[in-house]
């Protein structure tokens, strides 16, 4: 099987790409080993190869004017004493600024390069490191934030990352050695706390023969999930088929074309079985085919703040909305996680904090706390789940500022449809790289460019619904592409609407788009759903609001779909019946492409004349003539 991985290479070798050629004029370390000498003589002292590449190996950004800095965290675990440095650090030198990150790791940002080896003594001095936090090497492990310590966790992951952690992370083998950055999830819950089909490498909790272990997939990248690869593995074993993936990607992986460079891309030319058969080879061991997926998606009692772990004591979920933070906060949040718990802090791959270790009779003292009532506001349902990637306002590669657009998204959805309970995950990326996992949102939203009424340029997203982060993950679908923010928001809203009137108790959306949206109504009828609705309420100002029902007999045939939703709109807008309001006038012309204005408002005059040629084509008297696609109405919608 090695043959086809090599002959899959040597395909692809025909030329290195840049990163690759930078990677040979030195060692990483001999640049983090100099950063001393670089913040002394700041920009003058620092290579433009280093800037570019090296530092980033220590999670060291240049922005132009400032430095963005990765503090690595694996599976988010953090101690007072690291959470309190963390807020002290960010004080003294990043004007306060903190994000949590969707890989369970904080971001610092404005340093000035006078200080970069400051922050960074600073930072390890209690323990944490930046390695390898950027470009190609082996980024933080994500897993349960509250690992070992919830009910539904059946395998203790931590030792397992801690063993990975000790081999990897400061071992100049591994430094900068990978084709591109790997990505790595182990999960030993059944709730599926940390996005666990959404990296490179996954180890998903399973259990065969009555032997709890994990299933391995591989292969994720943005807009794809993981694959099954059909191998299981016990806990003690983890670590050492772990190094083997990585030295089978690293001997195998192409280092051309970066933007296909990921696993993803060599599991697609040589197979997963090819690549699985060559990891066996390299760890020098046989494993055991896939066993039985444990994980669900929805979160075992994590729909309270407040979460009663095993031992007893609490975890109490405190909100971060869009993960911004500051370093205020940080310290408050260790003194209050020594003062009423066991002394830590798990940061989740929602960009949310948990405060571990509360005993219930301190729960009344601790809810007064200052810092826990300022941000209990958040505790709902359009906050709680909500993640957003940096955006313009820290990251180049935004197209819109992202985290205040999901804010102002969560706030609007309060205050339109109130829900005191559910789930809803809505996922914010800037940009089409995907860092707030889109993809896997319940809604999702791709930032972009579009253009308004007036054809001025605007902020604008691609929307997505239907990710899924079960048993089988499935990336959302486009429901409907560059829309200006301002309309999206609506669009969202007649989702939730629907969400609200159909749901059953405590259903999560995800579970939801699965029973209701997806099998009872094409996408293309969705979409068109919520168009028309934004149609109705916010361009024509009408108050009727046209709903889906529980029932419909169209079976997502879309030209049934069509034409039952048109004579639901007829009747909506006229309190008429579609036919007995017409009869007697005979149709216009055979194309109903040609019809008249004048004919038009005769046969639906209460609304506008572009809303009733659309109805007209949905209802047209001879079927042949009826419009066959949704997407033929939506471009008359577009013109209202």
């Amino acid at each position: 099987m090695s043959d086809i991985l090599k002959k899959a290479k040597e395909n692809r070798s025909k030329k290195e790409n840049k990163v690759e050629i930078t990677k040979k004029l030195k060692a990483p370390l001999e640049v983090y080993n100099r950063l001393d000498e670089i913040a002394a003589g700041g920009y003058e002292k620092l290579a433009k190869e280093d800037s570019a590449y090296f530092l980033k190996c220590f999670g060291l950004f240049d922005k132009g004017t400032d430095f963005m800095l990765r503090v690595r965290i694996p599976s988010g675990r953090l101690t007072a004493t690291q959470a309190r440095r963390i807020g002290e650090v960010a004080k003294k030198y990043c004007n306060g600024y903190i994000d949590l990150s969707t890989r369970m790791q904080v971001v610092l940002r404005f340093i000035e390069i006078g200080n970069i080896s400051k922050v960074i003594k600073e930072i390890e001095e209690v323990g944490l490191s930046t390695f390898q936090t950027g470009v190609d090497n082996n980024r933080n492990i994500v897993s349960d934030p509250l690992d070992g310590l919830a009910f539904d966790n059946v395998i203790e992951t931590s030792p397992i990352v801690d063993e990975i952690e000790s081999r990897i992370i400061k071992n100049p083998e591994w430094i900068s050695t990978m084709p591109r950055k790997f990505n790595t999830g182990i999960l030993g819950s059944l709730s599926n706390s940390c996005n666990i089909y959404g990296h490179d490498c996954s180890f998903v909790l399973a259990q065969k023969d009555g032997v709890f272990g994990f299933n391995l997939y591989l292969g994720a990248r943005v807009g794809v999930v993981a694959k099954d690869a059909n191998l299981f593995v016990q806990a003690k074993d983890v670590p050492h088929l772990y190094e083997a993936i990585l030295r089978v990607f690293r001997e195998y992986g192409y280092r051309d074309n970066r933007n296909k460079n990921r696993l993803h891309f060599l599991l697609l030319d040589v197979g997963i079985e090819a690549f699985v058969d060559a990891v066996k080879k390299e760890a020098g061991r046989e494993y055991q085919d896939a066993g039985v997926v444990m994980v669900q998606s929805k979160h075992l009692n994590y729909s309270s703040a407040k979460i009663l772990l095993k031992d007893g004591t609490f975890a109490y979920k405190m909100i971060v909305p869009s993960g911004v933070f500051n370093g205020d906060d940080m310290v408050e949040v260790s003194n209050l996680a020594q003062k009423y718990g066991s002394g830590e802090l798990r940061l989740s791959y929602d960009q949310n904090i948990y405060i571990v270790g509360i005993k219930d009779d301190s729960f009344e003292e601790f809810d007064k706390e200052e810092l826990i009532s300022t941000y209990s506001k958040y505790q709902n349902i359009y906050y709680k789940d909500t993640i957003a990637c940096a955006g313009t306002h820290t990251c180049s590669y935004g197209v819109i500022p992202n985290k205040p657009d999901a804010l102002d998204l969560s706030a609007f959805l309060a205050s339109e449809v109130a829900l005191d309970e559910g789930q809803i995950r809505l996922n914010w990326s800037a940009c089409p790289k995907g860092c707030g996992i889109h993809g896997v949102g319940d809604i999702g939203f791709e930032g972009c460019k579009a253009k308004d009424d007036e054809g001025n340029r605007v902020d604008g997203v691609h929307l997505f619904i239907g990710g899924k982060i079960t048993r089988e993950p499935k990336e959302a679908y486009t429901l409907h592409k560059t829309l200006p923010i301002t309309e999206a928001k609506h669009h969202v809203k007649y989702l939730i609407k629907a969400y609200a009137k159909f749901k059953n108790k405590n259903e999560s959306f995800e579970e939801f788009e699965s029973r209701f949206l997806s099998t009872l109504y094409s996408y293309q009828a969705i979409a068109f759903y919520t168009k028309v609705n934004f149609v109705l309420e916010q361009k024509l100002g009408m108050s009727e609001f046209f709903e889906l029902e529980s029932e419909p007999k169209s079976y997502k045939n879309e030209q049934f779909e069509i034409f039952h939703f048109g004579l639901r709109l007829f009747r909506l807008l006229t309190n008429e019946k579609r036919y007995e309001a017409v009869e007697g006038i005979e149709p216009v012309l055979k194309s109903p492409r040609k019809i008249k204005r004048d004919e038009v408002s005769r046969i639906n005059p209460k609304v506008h004349p572009k809303l009733s040629e659309a109805i007209y084509l949905m209802t047209h008297e001879d079927r042949s003539s009826r419009a066959q696609v949704f997407s033929e109405l939506m471009t008359l919608l577009k013109e209202i």
